[in-house]
């Protein structure tokens, strides 16, 4: 059963920091699918699909790893 992680990112401008951080995320065991939703310049939301729970930390750590900065978790 695929469970969904919605997470809000700050610091994307351009389509560019969205590959970058979807690579990074999907590269986390069990992540199925990221869809980015861009707000170039505010905060980015990120919703992640995955085949069990994800660990926000290793989410965090992703996205850190890209440049950029996980602000929240709105799941």
């Amino acid at each position: 059963m695929s469970k969904t992680l919605t997470v809000s990112i700050s610091g994307m401008t351009c389509g560019h920091c969205v590959a970058s951080v979807t690579e990074e995320i999907e590269a986390i065991a069990g992540v199925d699918s990221v869809d980015i939703d861009l707000n170039a310049g505010g905060t980015s939301t990120a919703t992640i699909t995955s085949v069990g729970d994800l660990d926000e930390a290793e989410v965090s750590e992703a996205v850190a790893e890209a440049g950029y900065t996980l602000i929240s978790n709105n799941a």
